[in-house]
């Protein structure tokens, strides 16, 4: 919390454009992996049950894998830790 309200802000305190951009990215990412893995609903569900099992386990997972660099992007506009 800044002790005087009345300061300008800093650089680092400016409000980045990139949490927003990254948060409705991360909508759109979301949006299309679910499009993605419902267009395959057919073909997964003439598996037996203990192969969908695996199946989505692994698809519900997977869009996780890229939170880690776009979070770090959001807050420190690096991909790369």
């Amino acid at each position: 919390m800044r002790s005087d309200p009345n300061r300008p802000l800093s650089p680092e305190e400016q409000p980045s454009w990139r949490k927003p951009v990254g948060v409705l990215g991360l909508l759109v990412f979301i949006g299309l992996w679910a499009a993605l893995v419902l267009s395959q609903v057919d073909h997964i569900g003439r598996l037996p049950w203990w192969a969908q099992l695996p199946v989505y386990l692994v698809l519900g997972l997977v869009w996780i894998l890229p939170l880690g660099p776009l979070l770090r992007w959001m807050e420190t506009g690096r991909w790369r830790g």
